[in-house]
């Protein structure tokens, strides 16, 4: 039964990779679950849809997977995004795009990984066009994903003031938390794919 990761990896029905993927039907199971609560859920009072594929396409840009910016972008269209915010959502990937992850542990042995780097914040253009919604959104899920050791209290204040629900926030991590899972299991399966038989 094909799921959306195989969508994403361009796995055929029938052909070897599905069947290794049939092996492990919880996870597959799982894995579509967890997507369809996230994107298809039964209320969206405390994040839109247009959000939610709006975070989806920021993560997927960072993480440099242009095929699942491409799906997800399909997604943000369908949900009703004008030209101008599906631009916006571009401007913000291209400026927050850096090297990392960044962050620093409690004193002890792993203090020596610690690796300094920038907290990102919108810039005043692309601010204006996301809103102050997506814009919270975009910062907290750009702290998830390159300084994920350093995720502190004041970082989701910054969600509260700009009006998202304690709901919303789990919603919006979770979407992080997810995607990135999804991003690692599809670029796995597309090195495989891409193999010949």
């Amino acid at each position: 039964m094909s799921d959306v990761i195989d969508t994403l990896a361009g796995i055929a029905p029938g052909s070897p990779l599905d069947a290794v993927r049939a092996q492990r039907p919880q996870a597959r199971l799982h894995a579509q679950a967890s997507y369809d609560s996230l994107f298809t859920p039964l209320s969206d009072a405390d994040a839109s849809k247009l959000e939610r594929y709006a975070i989806a396409c920021f993560v997927a840009g960072l993480h440099g997977r242009p095929e699942m910016e491409a799906f997800y972008g399909s997604g943000l269209a369908a949900a009703g995004a004008s030209a101008a915010l599906q631009a916006a959502i571009g401007a913000a990937v291209a400026a927050a795009r850096v090297e990392g992850p960044y962050g620093h542990y409690p004193k002890g042995p792993l203090s020596a990984e610690d690796k300094a780097g920038p907290v990102h914040r919108i810039a005043q253009p692309t601010r204006d066009a996301l809103g102050p919604r997506l814009t919270a959104a975009f910062e907290h899920t750009h702290m998830l994903v390159f300084h994920p050791r350093d995720s502190a209290p004041p970082y989701l204040q910054a969600l509260l003031d700009a009006g998202w629900s304690t709901t919303g926030i789990v919603v919006v991590s979770q979407l992080v938390a997810f995607l990135s899972y999804q991003i690692r299991v599809v670029a796995g399966l597309r090195v495989l794919n891409a193999r010949p038989a």
